[in-house]
């Protein structure tokens, strides 16, 4: 239970959703192109391999924009307080509370990045014709996204899931014709 409300709290909706998201995304533009052409399927290790990808580089980039964030604030809180030396809060127990923070940020991300990029590839798996399954699921799943985090920032339901939907579509495109993997 403690995990779940965790999870809801509003600092972690970043995380969750730009997680979910950057992997979609990521297996949009990795598999597109094997999931819609005529050649071999999709097996457990190919969508452990994309899924291992997304949450990877999650980890690196959220933790890095998470840190600098954090200690930005805490720069930008020694100059509204006029202190005289810079750098003490940073190295200071709110130096290392960011650290953890900005760490427990990245991995949530990384792990919502690799379930994001598993899950339309699994469903392509378990349902393999029509091949454009995986996509299709991908899509929607953009989509109720877009709808989820318009409610929860008060915006039009419709242009977000319209904007998510319109994102996916141009990396599937992007991805069928980059046939990277």
């Amino acid at each position: 239970m403690r995990l779940v409300s965790w999870l809801l709290k509003r600092e972690n909706r970043l995380d969750l959703t730009a997680g979910l998201c950057d992997g979609i995304q990521t297996a949009l533009i990795l598999a597109a192109g094997r999931v819609l052409s005529s050649g071999s399927r999709m097996s457990p290790g190919f969508i452990l391999r994309v899924a291992a990808v997304g949450g990877i580089s999650s980890v690196f980039v959220f933790f890095v924009g998470h840190y600098a964030l954090l200690r930005s604030e805490l720069t930008e809180a020694e100059r509204q307080l006029n202190l005289a030396s810079r750098g003490r809060l940073a190295s200071s127990r709110l130096g290392r509370a960011a650290l953890v923070e900005a760490t427990q940020g990245a991995l949530l991300a990384s792990v919502c990045s690799f379930c994001g990029a598993s899950l339309p590839l699994v469903v392509g798996v378990l349902v393999p014709e029509p091949r454009w399954t995986a996509i299709a699921v991908s899509l929607l799943v953009l989509s109720a996204l877009g709808v989820l985090l318009a409610r929860a920032v008060h915006g039009s339901p419709i242009r977000w899931a319209a904007g998510l939907f319109v994102g996916g579509v141009v990396l599937t495109f992007v991805g069928q014709k980059l046939n990277i993997i």
